[in-house]
């Protein structure tokens, strides 16, 4: 047993060393000042524009840029905490065989990165060498120069950490523990082995290269299930595959820089940031009290109430389970002081954790607006229905639990909802700020979330003054741009190897085979919604937008899908996927979140997975629903 005296001293022994302190002080720091100028950039845009008849030169420029330095910024930050996005595949395993994987996955991980890191300061060179120069004199090189030392801060991180324990939990964050010297440095130099031998690579024949197509592949994807992250298994197979083909891997950090000149991508981190904000203080009780107040007369009026606060958070924080950490402790106490039991209102919490990545200006939207080239405001248009019909069938369902268990109308009470819409009146104007912004012509869609960043930061820091500008603004800043680092470092590993597939034309020749065998649009849909809840039981959204998307496009695109109907198709499918055993994410969160055994959350949300199941094939079936409401919008 630990003695009072002996707990300081081993507390002190875990506190990082002066110098990582000071480092870790300045990578914050870094991220911070990167996202703030993000956000300011566009707000100066729209007040030189309105009064003074100019904007500020290159601000667009220096905000794609920037959105460059968060990702990798965060990137780093992220690999410094361990919260790089991963399957959740090593829950399952034991501490001591989880021991052996996460070496395996450290060694595969670092290599990765340290053959990116080389690759990307070979594009940066060249781009050197181009002297192309930015608003304000400053040369590109400098800006794109966070890259290669991103990716080697990343590697040399993850060489670090495989002397360390690995976290037995997936969904929080332990105080990092090292192994005895002797096994924790034999550890570090099996990983450097590893990395030396993946450099060695660059000298095997020139004949013999294409036969490590597929052992190296396959050691990607085995480390990939063994704990590394996503964006190994993207940029890994990238490399691997340009290597096989004898193809410059400068291809992969090449496509990274490309996708920064995609004029939406910097609503990522700032929507990020408004939903970081929006997850601090008092707002979620803010919510619940006015969602009940709304909503509370009906049969079941308190559950309807946890969906459409859930939805309402869920839109502005992502599919991120921020949701169900921050609201589950509010809801569901209030579920079950009501009539519902406590399996109901399990799984009604852990059902509604996503609910709202339909509504705009969800991140997941944005992302797949991205990478399948479609215009994002019509992708907003054609989620908003599907939205509606989702949260409508999941409150419909909770009604009727409510007739079960005995509820019965209540009387409205006009005095709470107009004390509790005005307690929360604030925030309920937000989605008002985004949609004029949005779709009222005075913004554009980065302008849009620069504004509802400013907004947010208003009424936390100014309004309610829950949020305190010394202490807290700096951890919420922090937090986002762990948040996108963790994101669009995937985002430019899978660029890489989107940009592989159609080099070797896998998309088409997929299309080709798949239409070969299947001639009926409708057993497609039904084959693609099947395919898709097992991608999202798999893997987080994000995820599964850089690796599907540039698979399904064109096989879609010869069944005559529009892409906006296919869009509301994918993600609807997506979020029911956060539900889907074995390994739904939101079913991980809700299990940590409350204590309770996987099997019983599991049992929980069984009855939701039926009704949100509904909704997935009306959407499917029913393509007015998403491209021709979209299409109706736009006219």
């Amino acid at each position: 047993m630990t003695s009072q005296s002996s707990a300081p001293a081993a507390a002190m022994e875990r506190r990082p060393p002066l110098v990582s302190r000071v480092f870790h002080g300045f990578e914050n720091s870094v991220g911070i000042l990167a996202i703030i100028a993000m956000a300011v950039l566009p707000i100066a845009e729209i007040v030189g524009r309105r009064f003074l008849g100019q904007g500020v030169p290159g601000s667009i420029t220096w905000v794609q840029d920037l959105t460059l330095w968060v990702a990798f910024v965060g990137g780093i930050i992220a690999a410094r905490d361990r919260r790089h996005l991963a399957l959740a595949t090593t829950t399952f395993l034991s501490r001591s065989v989880r021991t052996y994987a996460d070496l395996v996955a450290s060694a595969v991980g670092c290599s990765v990165a340290a053959v990116l890191a080389w690759a990307a300061y070979h594009t940066v060179d060249i781009e050197r060498q181009s002297m192309t120069v930015l608003s304000g004199g400053v040369a590109l090189w400098v800006v794109e120069a966070i890259m290669p030392i991103g990716f080697a801060i990343i590697a040399i991180r993850m060489w670090w950490q495989s002397g360390l324990v690995p976290p037995h939990s997936e969904f929080k964050i332990e105080p990092p523990a090292p192994y005895a010297p002797a096994a924790a440095w034999t550890r570090r130099l099996v990983v450097l082995a590893v990395v030396l031998a993946a450099f060695s690579l660059a000298w095997v024949p020139e004949a013999s290269v294409a036969a490590w197509r597929w052992p190296l592949v396959a050691v990607i994807i085995g480390a990939t299930v063994l704990g590394a992250p996503i964006f190994v298994l993207l940029g890994g197979l990238a490399l691997a595959l340009f290597y096989a083909d004898a193809v410059t891997v400068m291809a992969v950090p090449a496509q990274t820089l490309q996708i920064v000149s995609q004029p939406t991508l910097p609503t990522i981190p700032l929507f990020t940031l408004a939903g970081t904000l929006l997850a601090r203080g008092g707002t979620p009780e803010r919510l619940v009290r006015v969602f009940r107040a709304l909503a509370g007369w009906l049969p079941g009026g308190t559950a309807v109430a946890a969906v459409l606060v859930c939805a309402f958070f869920t839109t502005f924080t992502g599919a991120s389970g921020v949701t169900i950490l921050a609201l589950g402790s509010l809801l569901l106490p209030v579920l079950m002081k009501d009539v519902y039991s406590e399996r109901f209102s399990l799984g009604t919490v852990t059902a509604s954790g996503s609910i709202g990545l339909l509504f705009p200006p969800s991140l997941p939207i944005i992302l797949y607006g991205v990478f399948a080239r479609t215009p994002v405001n019509e992708m907003f248009y054609a989620c908003i229905l599907p939205g509606f019909v989702l949260v409508g069938l999941v409150s419909a369902y909770c009604i009727r639990e409510g007739f079960v268990e005995g509820a019965n109308w209540k009387r409205v009470d006009p005095r709470e909802i107009v004390a509790s819409v005005w307690a929360a009146k604030w925030e309920i104007a937000l989605p008002i700020v985004v949609f004029v912004s949005l779709f009222g012509g005075f913004a554009t869609t980065v302008e849009a979330a620069a504004l509802t960043v400013l907004y947010a930061l208003f009424i936390k820091c100014v309004v309610y003054r829950d949020v305190s500008v010394r202490h807290e603004l700096p951890k919420v800043l922090t937090e986002s741009t762990i948040l996108v680092g963790g994101v669009l470092i995937i985002l430019s590993a899978a660029m890489g190897f989107t940009n592989y597939l159609i080099d070797a034309q896998i998309p088409a020749k997929g299309a080709a085979w798949v239409t070969a065998g299947i001639h009926s649009r409708w057993v497609f849909l039904l084959i693609l919604n099947g395919f898709l809840l097992i991608v999202g039981c798999l893997m987080d959204v994000f995820s599964a937008i850089f690796v599907v998307v540039p698979l399904i496009l064109p096989v879609a695109a010869a069944f005559q899908i529009d892409p906006l109907h296919l869009g509301a198709i994918f993600l609807i499918n997506l979020e029911l996927g956060y539900l889907t055993p074995p390994v739904g994410m939101n079913l991980f969160l809700s299990s940590y979140r409350f204590n309770k055994p996987m099997s019983q959350v599991t049992r929980a949300v069984l009855p939701f997975m039926v009704v949100q199941l509904t909704a997935v094939l009306l959407v499917t079936y029913i393509p007015w629903l998403s491209q021709g409401f979209a299409r109706w919008w736009a006219r």
